[in-house]
């Protein structure tokens, strides 16, 4: 494709966790892997494969917060990651209007990585990876895309257990949402629905500022019932993300229960404290931060109604000592990730299959947001680099944006990773010196927090779950 777009132009000015440093320019021809190994010795390591955040339209395997080197050096592992299509070049649904030569083509950018997978089991033993001992994982898009790896039939024989993080997926785009997009990219380019052939002679240039035109970004936070149950702000008209089309994504990734194909499989969920932090901040949001009770409780009814008291009051009590901002900053949280990684906890638990691992990454960043006092806490994304031990990586790029490290992150990082690397070896995560991790179940609800020193607790927030169970159950 012509170098005219950067990738700036497309993506709009993102932070170093989502891009790499100096990529090419957006384009189709975007299938690379990357592997990092301690040795091309047929040794069998276990294999770590990532994908990366940015919803189903941003982001590259690329960015040095999730370089591999560490925790291939460190746990004697494998770790891969790959690019593949976003956007409209991997998600546009044409199966509506092009019919069964098309019917797949609203899952491509999925096919793209479970071709990466499979390129895996047939290559890896090569560069030292078992290829019997895979495990996927992903943050944010990454762990929607993860979400849907799990539940999709073509990938099931090339990887045996996976996490989820910060990320969800219950449910996915329906065929006919999917189509209207179409139908708008198609309006955006001045072509009728029955010439929807012509789309492929426009150059990909255009039809990438056709996606930027008719694209929902995300939405910014707020307290809504039952939100989290797809991916919050992409499933609507104008999304390109996966479609569940019967065929390469049979069913929703976990609605309206687990995936019967990884009954077997274990898998590791969780969220950050104050995912939302990050959505603010990066809209610019920052009244969020300058919140009173009284404004509090006037935001609340004007995006929650009549259920705005129970909420606040119950946040109060949960929370006694927590800011208006700080609660605000827990409820969207909650409507974002956390009910979601909840929800899909438990669905995976009502299998009776292998084992589910509850976590909350509650390490905070100190960087404070431009324009208040609020520091961005344990915010969405600020645990990429703990799981990939790359704080020191961090600290050489004078900060991650917002991520900046402190006296505990060295420990906290070397926490996640071993974890990380201990479940990719035997599908159990552990670090020494630290707490067992149990399995979560319905009783305990035993939930590792991850920090410089980490602790188990019994079903955090309980008031506040019981709570998203009664309004939007």
């Amino acid at each position: 494709m012509p170098g005219r777009l950067r990738a700036k132009d497309v993506f709009g000015e993102r932070p170093h966790y989502s891009l790499g440093i100096d990529e090419p320019t957006p384009q189709e021809n975007c299938l690379v892997l990357t592997v990092w190994t301690p040795a091309a010795d047929k040794k069998h390591r276990p294999v770590m494969f990532y994908s990366h955040g940015g919803g189903f339209v941003v982001g590259s395997s690329g960015s040095p917060l999730q370089d591999g080197s560490n925790l291939a050096r460190e746990y004697d592992v494998v770790v891969v990651s790959s690019n593949h299509r976003l956007g409209l070049l991997g998600y546009l649904y044409l199966g509506e209007l092009a019919g069964e030569e098309y019917a797949t083509s609203g899952n491509q950018g999925l096919l793209d990585i479970a071709d990466a997978l499979k390129w895996v089991n047939a290559n890896i033993e090569s560069l030292g990876g078992d290829p019997d001992n895979v495990m996927i994982f992903g943050e944010s898009g990454g762990g929607a895309k993860t979400s849907c790896l799990y539940a999709m039939p073509s990938a099931k024989s090339f990887f045996n257990k996976a996490s989820i993080e910060s990320g969800p997926g219950i449910r996915m785009l329906e065929k006919d949402t999917a189509a209207e997009t179409t139908r708008m990219v198609l309006r955006r380019l001045g072509l009728p629905d029955q010439e929807w052939r012509k789309l492929l002679t426009v150059p990909v240039d255009k039809l990438v500022e056709a996606q930027v035109a008719v694209g929902r970004p995300p939405a910014l936070p707020g307290a809504r019932l039952g939100w989290s149950r797809g991916i919050s702000g992409l499933l609507g008209p104008g999304a390109f993300a996966p479609v569940v089309d019967g065929r390469i994504l049979p069913n929703h990734p976990f609605d309206p229960t687990a995936p019967a194909i990884s009954k077997d499989k274990p898998l590791i969920v969780g969220t950050n404290r104050d995912e939302s932090t990050f959505f603010f901040w990066e809209r610019k949001a920052t009244d969020v931060f300058e919140l009173t009770f009284p404004t509090l409780k006037e935001r609340l009814q004007k995006e929650l109604g009549t259920n705005a008291d129970v909420v606040l009051k119950t946040y109060q009590e949960s929370r006694p000592d927590a800011s208006p901002s700080d609660i605000y900053v827990a409820i969207t949280t909650a409507g974002m990730f956390w009910v979601g990684a909840l929800t899909l906890a438990e669905r995976k638990v009502a299998q009776r299959g292998a084992p589910i691992y509850s976590y909350l990454f509650v390490h905070e960043s100190d960087y404070v947001i431009p324009g208040t006092s609020h520091k961005f806490g344990a915010g969405h994304a600020t645990e990429i680099p703990y799981k990939f031990n790359n704080i020191e990586v961090v600290k050489s790029m004078g900060g991650g944006g917002f991520i900046v490290a402190n006296a505990g992150s060295a420990a906290a990082a070397h926490n996640m990773s071993e974890m990380w690397a201990t479940f990719a070896r035997t599908g159990r995560p552990g670090a020494k010196g630290q707490p067992e991790w149990p399995a979560y179940d319905l009783k305990n609800r035993a939930t590792m927090e991850i920090d410089a020193q980490c602790k188990v607790v019994r079903d955090p927030y309980a008031k506040e779950r019981e709570l998203w169970e009664r309004l939007a159950p």
